[in-house]
């Protein structure tokens, strides 16, 4: 069988570790640039193909992963790829997307004689590079069963969930778990400086204990130890997974309260400034201690 072609879309903080790891496996990468050329032009030093459009990018593929912010720009990328695609090329979306638009995306591309697979990532930049992310895939068993090589470039942990949409769906699940783990300990940060109890007393605490974990770790090391790319995850892209998540949630009636409030604690932080670029999880413990009167040691 011939090697599979390897297109990609969206080179940025996590695309650019998970093309190289590709690329270094042996197979042909075909990347396209958006609005910084950095990581494009350092893939193309390593033998990756630039395209100039995505219809060029989609001829030269068969396999295309999209690293994307969400569902509507992933819908609009594969709108402009599906004129020049392949037959029987497999789309693969790596973005947190709205697993109602998955769906629908999977329907459209199957009726032009093509696959849909959803991919989304576990994991950080750093874990990208060294290609050691976890995905969580939704596809057909024939259709994960061609992935699997080329996924497991880039990934340490790759879990077959179910059909497509079934990667999306657990992949909001898992930052359902780790965003209310955001908000939840920006407020007993901001109830612990409150009560007199200092940042560092709590973290000395939590720290080694029952209650700490990875995401504690990084989470605190923006509120401990003053790193604000300790965990590079926006607060834009928070509060979207957190809608979608509640749109999951409403398909199937099911009351999510909890939800409700982590997705209010990030689109609080949202309204107050938190919507920029470098604006990460973790600096969410400023939105609320502000909002609390807490001034931060």
């Amino acid at each position: 069988m011939a090697k599979e072609k390897i297109g990609f879309v969206g080179v940025g903080l996590m695309g650019h570790g998970m093309a190289k790891n590709i690329l270094v496996a042996g197979y042909p990468v075909t990347v396209i640039a958006h609005s910084n050329r950095i990581p494009v032009e350092d893939l193309v030093a390593q033998g990756a193909t630039e395209a100039a459009s995505l219809e060029e990018l989609a001829g030269n593929s068969t396999i295309i992963h999209i690293c994307a912010p969400g569902s509507p720009q992933v819908e609009a990328i594969v709108d402009a790829l599906l004129p020049a695609m392949r037959p029987g090329t497999v789309i693969v979306d790596c973005s947190t997307s709205d697993p109602n638009s998955t769906a629908a995306l999977a329907a459209k591309l199957e009726e032009g004689g093509f696959h849909m697979a959803d991919a989304p990532l576990g994991g950080t930049p750093i874990q990208a590079e060294a290609g050691e992310l976890a995905a969580m895939i939704g596809a057909s068993d024939a259709v994960f069963e061609r992935l699997k090589p080329v996924v497991a470039t880039w990934a340490g942990s790759i879990v077959h969930i179910g059909p497509s949409g079934a990667g999306h769906k657990m992949k909001l699940l898992n930052n359902f778990l780790s965003l209310g783990y955001a908000a939840l300990y920006s407020e007993a940060l901001a109830l612990s400086e409150k009560v007199g109890i200092s940042t560092l007393q709590f973290d000395s605490v939590i720290r080694g204990s029952r209650m700490d974990c990875g995401f504690y770790q990084t989470f605190m090391g923006y509120a401990v130890g003053g790193d604000r790319e300790a965990h590079k995850f926006t607060l834009t892209n928070a509060l979207k997974d957190m809608c979608y998540l509640e749109s999951m949630a409403g398909a199937v009636a099911l009351a999510n309260p909890i939800g409700n409030a982590v997705k209010n604690s990030f689109a609080l932080a949202h309204a107050a400034g938190g919507n920029g670029p470098e604006d990460y999880v973790p600096h969410l413990t400023d939105y609320v201690a502000k909002r609390n009167g807490v001034e931060k040691a």
